[in-house]
């Protein structure tokens, strides 16, 4: 079955307001900008977004979708033992990252830095992002704890949480360094320190 017209225009917006916000953030990216990058007129816009935030909004849903939910696929593949499922999610941001040449970054904790402070719309749909992205580590560090691969008496919430912090830290001084080193250092102290 064919898009519509109207779909197609929809989505290469989203596509382009994702790859916009993530390359000059959200301030540094204006409707035109975006427009521009999608290819489409300016006043097309307003005919499937009513503001610039609505719009962040969907591109949040879009990342987390696409790019990220892609990636967290890996800590569910069969066949790997759960730390091994964790260590190959890690490794595998740091290529997409080194990809980009460091320039990128995470939309999800660029747009918290940037504006949640000033969108509840966006400070809302970044809480939700949050909460699952750390849900789904839990969930492979419960299946690690299960395993014997890591202490029982570990609170597997509360270590995941930690987890996703200290990665969204390592991925900050990446871009600042631009460079892999914040996130070697990363694996390294997460897997060879704290999951033991």
């Amino acid at each position: 079955m064919a898009r519509s017209p109207t779909h197609n225009v929809r989505e290469r917006l989203l596509d382009a307001g994702v790859t916009t916000f993530s390359r000059s953030g959200f301030h540094g990216s204006s409707v035109q900008d975006i427009t521009d990058a999608a290819g489409v007129p300016k006043g097309s816009f307003y005919n499937h977004f009513e503001s610039k935030e609505a719009l962040g909004v969907a591109a949040l849903d879009q990342y987390w979708s696409d790019d990220a939910g892609d990636r967290l696929k890996i800590l569910g593949q069969p066949g790997l033992a759960p730390l091994e499922r964790l260590r190959h999610y890690f490794e595998r941001a740091t290529v997409d990252l080194a990809a980009k040449n460091y320039t990128c970054g995470c939309l999800a904790a660029n747009m918290t830095a940037e504006i949640s402070d000033h969108s509840p719309a966006i400070a809302s749909q970044l809480s939700a992002i949050f909460a699952t992205w750390s849900s789904q580590i839990a969930d492979c560090l419960g299946e690690a704890q299960v395993a014997g691969e890591l202490r029982p008496s570990v609170d597997a919430g509360m270590l995941a949480t930690f987890v996703l912090n200290a990665w969204e830290g390592a991925v900050l001084r990446a871009r600042i360094e631009k460079g892999e080193r914040p996130l070697r250092q990363f694996i390294d102290v997460l897997f060879t320190q704290l999951l033991r």
